[in-house]
């Protein structure tokens, strides 16, 4: 049974223009993102730096932007210091955060490196966990400084002799968090990133500075934190960040009605942003502001935490007796999630709601990239391949172009017990007036049912929708919404070519249940 959805594109939908920073993603020092990820200098693909070529081209089909480093919770127990200089005097640290053993034979330097060979800017995380303002400064004058102090000639002399230029900083992780080294009160961290930001800024006013928000919309201190410390700080602040997983709850037992909740995940995400936008405005209203706050989605995706907290809960009770002495681990499988059909989908319905709502959130990092709960898998000694979500991501990046508009639909609902009845259809419309070339982004989150869908561009501004001209469409779906590409078979679950049908101003096409698509069209 196939029932209509009509999407409407009207002039007064303009969203704001497209963020380049919204296709962010995140490398962490966690598992084998790092080691074994993007560093593996015994591959047959690595290069002179120990780089893997084949995870660096992936990175750039990818479309990636701009990439947060080095955590996440890792952040939180780190010394900058330890991944710079020559890789054989380095220190090797326990990591707290996933019970890990640090070579560090990765550090700023080096990612600094590995940014220049994939084009993408770099968002540095800093240590408010174990340290604060003063290793924030240093760390700031090493990336930044211009040589002839004590700091930027040691970058000098360990061979970078430019500033790094490195504008966006996140200042802390999660500190909110109990399971993060160092956590805090939203008093206590407020009066922290307060001076932080302000002495960051003493130093480089033309920073971007993140302050933490809440470590996802389940906290008990959800909204009252995003109030306390973006009041208190706000005047050097420019981000708060959000962070959001969604996972299908049903999915050992394939129950339907977890499945139909999961593909409704993008309801959460905008009730995240709504409320932490609102925050941000009462502190903008507080402080007699003339700045919005703006919003960096930087940890977002599908993961499935059961999974890592059933191995974490065994880890506890193990080590709960008496001291243990055994080696920590150096970059273990960890979180190595192997995507579905549906978590494509559900990833693509994510992307939407991000660029539904680019006129607060001006950044997004997609965690993670490689190997840890990633779009691209990089096998030891092996190949590198691409995740189901991959497609979505990739398509946005690349096509996602001028400004945004979130166009009016009336669609079929289906039925959930978090967020009530929800449209069946979800889309978004990019349109790049210099180029005369425009993106629809399309899902449908039914689990039962295939929907036809018409898309009415009357109000596309300045042209004549009526020579709207199909250059490429395609459609992800299967009729197994768990199957997975796997190494061995990398490319099971792919995009194909989406028919549609374009006349007088209007795309009709056919939505199967559980499918995302991508239209990119001229006018």
């Amino acid at each position: 049974m196939s029932t209509e959805a009509t999407i409407r594109l009207d002039a007064g939908t303009r969203v704001a223009d497209v963020p380049p920073r919204l296709f962010g993603s995140f490398v962490e020092h966690l598992g084998r993102c790092v080691y074994g990820g993007i560093y593996e200098p015994g591959h047959a693909a690595a290069d002179d730096q120990g780089f893997r070529q084949d995870v660096i081209d992936l990175v750039k089909e990818l479309g990636v932007t701009c990439v947060r480093y080095p955590g996440g919770n890792f952040v939180s127990n780190y010394n900058w210091e330890d991944g710079t200089g020559p890789r054989s005097q380095r220190p090797v640290r326990r990591d707290l955060a996933w019970h890990c053993t640090e070579t560090n034979q990765m550090g700023i330097d080096d990612f600094y490196r590995w940014s220049q060979k994939t084009g993408t800017e770099i968002m540095l995380a800093v240590n408010m966990g174990t340290r604060g303002l003063h290793a924030a400064l240093e760390e700031l004058e090493y990336v930044n400084g211009a040589a002839g102090t004590a700091l930027a000639d040691r970058r000098v002399a360990n061979g970078i002799e430019e500033p790094m230029d490195v504008k966006m900083w996140c200042i802390g992780n999660e500190m909110d968090g109990p399971w993060q080294v160092g956590h805090m009160s939203p008093e206590e961290y407020a009066a922290a990133v307060d001076r932080v930001a302000h002495a960051m800024k003493l130093a480089e006013s033309g920073l971007e500075l993140v302050a933490c928000g809440s470590s996802n919309a389940f906290m008990p201190t959800f909204g009252q934190w995003e109030r306390t410390v973006l009041t208190k700080a706000y005047d050097n602040l420019d981000f708060v960040s959000a962070h959001a997983y969604y996972f299908d709850h049903g999915h050992k037992t394939k129950d339907a009605a977890e499945m139909q909740e999961f593909l409704a995940s993008a309801e959460n995400m905008t009730y995240f942003i709504d409320t932490v936008a609102a925050q941000a405005d009462a502190a903008k209203a507080a402080n007699h502001g003339d700045k919005d706050i703006a919003l960096s989605f930087d940890e977002w995706g599908v993961w499935y935490s059961d999974a890592w907290n059933e191995q974490e809960e065994a880890w506890r009770q193990e080590s709960a007796n008496g001291l243990h002495h055994e080696a920590w681990p150096v970059a273990p499988h960890l979180l190595e999630d192997i995507y579905t059909a549906a978590d494509a989908v559900v990833e693509g319905s994510l992307m939407i709601t991000l660029l539904k709502h680019c006129d607060r959130v001006r950044s997004a990092s997609r965690a993670q990239l490689v190997n840890v709960i990633a779009p691209i898998m990089a096998e030891p000694n092996g190949p590198a391949w691409k995740q189901t979500i991959f497609y979505p991501f990739a398509e946005a990046a690349a096509h996602a172009r001028g400004d945004v508009y979130a166009p009016a639909i009336d669609a079929p609902t289906v039925s959930t017990k978090a967020y009530g009845d929800v449209a069946a259809i979800d889309a978004v419309v990019t349109w790049d007036a210099d180029t005369r070339t425009g993106l629809l982004l399309a899902v449908n989150r039914d689990l039962g049912a295939a929907h036809e869908v018409a898309v009415a561009l009357a109000g596309l501004p300045g042209t004549d929708a009526s020579t709207v001209k199909v250059t490429r469409a395609q459609l992800l779906h299967d009729d197994d919404p768990y199957r997975t590409n796997t190494a061995e078979n990398p490319n099971a679950v792919t995009p194909g070519e989406l028919p549609v049908n374009a006349g007088d101003g209007t795309l009709r096409f056919a939505l199967p249940a559980v499918s995302w698509s991508a239209v990119e069209f001229t006018a």
